[in-house]
């Protein structure tokens, strides 16, 4: 039986007979053409036991698939056509089977048709319960009459054997090829996900920790005759949800669905997690990601035209915004002055610097996501050398507005001409990157799935957005009559506007405490403070009538290269130094015995990047001051093992804790014999108060 979803009363029977048939005939053609192979299996199948066991015990069992080159087999579902191996056991007396257990299949497309298969080795693990009144030093006999289908991308054999394996009552080295099969098996999640009906589908919401890396994923659904096989499924990140859009099939109604069971594959080799989604909430908006399929219809103008409308939109509501607004609001009140005679020329230079740099960081986007690099809109921003140096412009931009000293391109007097209004566009476009608004998001996840070409349209739309508001300044003269009359009150306004950058500037300093640690932060506000120095000596001599930009701006370049150069080695070390605020160790066995060797308590978890409630208990129990300081006062051993990827001595290990999955925690007393297994959810004082009592 196939657990998951409620099936549509005889689909599954006509798809089966469908199949069989279907296969029947291609196995004919294939006979009449190659008969001097009909005999040959081209999928050799084996039966065998892990290890001996004792009675009562169970052991797992292999269903070992070996196909030959260019042939494949099937999953437990095989899609839009194929056929699963079965299997009909002849046991000894009071022995008993448990389900197959499938490892992550792959992907084959042909000629329409969507086909779950496995084009390698592969080995479906059986349960196997032993009699409890087996005579210990014998051995269980046991034999299983298997079909199965083998196929090319051109023809399909339905094939069989019958199969026969023993299994020795007693104790006995295991067969190291088990644990490299428990690694292919997809992971149990440890919490339930939810789905909900769609005009076209289900929409699947999966918890699935937003750090966590996903490349190219695909859903498998255990039950068939669910959704549309061959159909495009779009990926979608919200928060700690992964959310996945499955489009129906043409069989299938909208009640139907109960209960949403399957595989979820990671891409590449990082295998995969299974899970069941009961009907409940799903969200509807995320970004997509990169990889998996975009949304049905994937590219057309009117989505582009969207995705540049949004765009558009979200840029010209990043004029409100306080990194932006002053910059924009000083540009134009330097064309209010007088500088209208050329008013249309900084106002083309202006757009010019915007659009440039939007095009130049969308770019750069794009180029890092096709190296395989996981970054969005603002990436830059997590290069601590980058923060360094828009931190110290922010500081310049603020010293300006507050009257430290003058920078051409942001005067209140005639401007700087169209080469400061090119420079004082890349600058907005710049020091707009740590501010977001309303319709980004949108058009920006939109980006992402259009093809270059488009997406650069789209970054250039930003642009547009951002400059329109100067940009019509310019060109429509009735505009610039409705700004205030010159006056006294500009000076006050630009000082005004030094409060808004200031914020900025606290923003930055808090983003390079966060991303680097005090260490990087306070050399940062190091460089800031001399920078300031810097520019009120340049503001003096200005007032003077002294030139300054021979010194000044090596002086300034001096500090960026600083910036550029020491900053990042040092949010490097914070980087090295916060690996583990608690300082776990690798789990290994040996590091277990070693750890409890000391006489000191242990503190053992196991965790997994795709692991909500790991990620949960991590932030607010485990990787915490209060836990780091009771841990180090009790002299606490702590050893993590890594589930993200199965690891056969992790597998094992849980198994013999009689733990299926992650999360686990295991607490050692001093000098106990067994440990203490921990609730898999943690308060924010419970490893804290096991340590404080040494127990």
């Amino acid at each position: 039986m196939r657990v998951g979803v409620a099936q549509v009363p005889g689909i599954a029977v006509f798809r089966t007979i469908a199949a069989i048939v279907t296969a029947a005939f291609l196995a004919l053609l294939f006979c009449i053409a190659s008969p001097a192979q009909a005999a040959t299996n081209h999928i050799r199948a084996s039966l065998l036991a892990e290890k001996p066991a004792k009675p009562g015990e169970t052991v797992m069992l292999a269903l070992l698939m070996q196909p030959d080159k260019g042939w494949h087999g099937y999953w437990q579902n095989p899609g839009d056509a194929g056929l699963p191996p079965e299997l009909e056991w002849t046991l000894p007396a009071g022995a008993k089977v448990g389900p197959m257990q499938f490892p992550v299949p792959q992907t084959l497309l042909v000629a329409g048709l969507m086909n779950h298969v496995y084009e390698h080795e592969f080995a479906v693990l059986i349960p196997f319960t032993l009699p409890a009144d087996a005579t210990p030093g014998t051995t269980l006999p046991l034999s299983a009459k298997a079909s199965w289908l083998a196929c090319t991308d051109a023809v399909c054999v339905p094939e069989d054997a019958v199969l026969a394996g023993t299994v020795t009552v007693g104790d006995g080295p295991a067969d190291a090829r088990f644990a490299g099969w428990r690694a292919a098996l997809p992971a149990p999640l440890d919490r339930t996900g939810t789905f909900t009906a769609t005009k076209e589908g289900w929409r699947l919401a999966i918890p699935f920790p937003a750090g966590a890396k996903v490349d190219k994923p695909h859903f498998f659904v255990s039950a068939e005759g669910i959704v549309d096989y061959a159909a495009p499924q779009v990926f979608r990140r919200r928060d700690d949800l992964l959310i996945v859009d499955l489009p129906r099939s043409k069989s299938a109604s909208a009640e139907q669905a109960t209960t949403l069971a399957g595989v979820l594959a990671l891409g590449g080799d990082a295998g995969g997690i299974s899970l069941v989604a009961k009907a409940g909430p799903v969200p509807d908006e995320g970004t997509p990601i990169e990889g998996s399929a975009a949304p049905a219809g994937t590219f057309t103008f009117a989505a582009l035209w969207l995705a540049i409308l949004g765009a558009l939109a979200g840029g010209l509501v990043l004029n409100v915004m306080p990194c932006v607004f002053p910059i924009l609001s000083l540009k134009a009140l330097a064309l209010a002055r007088g500088n209208a005679e050329k008013a249309h020329h900084e106002a083309l230079a202006y757009t010019a610097g915007v659009v440039l740099a939007c095009l130049g960081l969308g770019a750069a986007m794009l180029g890092l996501r096709a190296a395989g690099e996981q970054v969005g809109w603002a990436f830059q921003l997590q290069d601590p050398s980058v923060v360094a140096v828009l931190l110290l412009l922010a500081v310049a931009i603020t010293a300006n507005f507050a009257g430290l000293f003058e920078l051409p391109g942001l005067s209140l007097e005639r401007g700087a001409g169209s080469m400061g209004a090119f420079g004082t566009g890349l600058l907005a476009a710049f020091v707009a990157t740590p501010c977001t608004g309303p319709f980004m998001a949108a058009a920006m996840g939109a980006a992402l799935v259009l093809p270059a070409w488009a997406a650069l349209a789209v970054f250039a739309a930003l642009g547009v957005g951002l400059a329109l508001p100067f940009l019509l300044l310019g060109f429509i003269p009735p505009l610039r009559r409705l700004l205030p009359r010159p006056g006294a009150w500009m000076n006050t306004f630009r000082r005004v506007m030094a409060v808004p950058m200031a914020l900025t500037v606290l923003a930055l300093g808090w983003l390079a405490w966060r991303l680097g640690g005090a260490s990087y932060a306070l050399f940062a506000l190091a460089l800031a403070i001399a920078l300031v120095a810097v520019l009120a000596i340049a503001g003096r001599m200005q007032k003077q009538g002294k030139p300054v930009a021979r010194w000044a701006a090596p002086a300034g370049v001096a500090l960026a290269a600083l910036a550029l150069v020491v900053t990042p080695r040092l949010a490097a070390e914070r980087a090295r130094g916060e690996e583990s605020l608690i300082g776990a160790k690798p789990f290994s066995a040996a590091a277990l015995a070693q750890a409890r060797a000391t006489g000191k308590p242990v503190f053992l978890y196991f965790t997994a990047d795709w692991c909500l409630s790991c990620k949960v208990n991590e932030g607010v129990a485990i990787e915490t001051d209060a836990t780091h300081d009771a841990f180090a006062k009790a002299g606490v051993q702590v050893l993590m093992g890594d589930w993200t990827r199965r690891d056969p001595a992790i597998t094992a290990f849980l198994e013999t804790q009689g733990a299926a999955g992650v999360p686990l925690y295991l607490w050692y007393p001093a000098g106990a014999a067994a440990p203490q297994k921990l609730p898999q959810v943690l308060g924010p004082e419970t490893l804290a108060g096991l340590a404080s009592t040494k127990s």
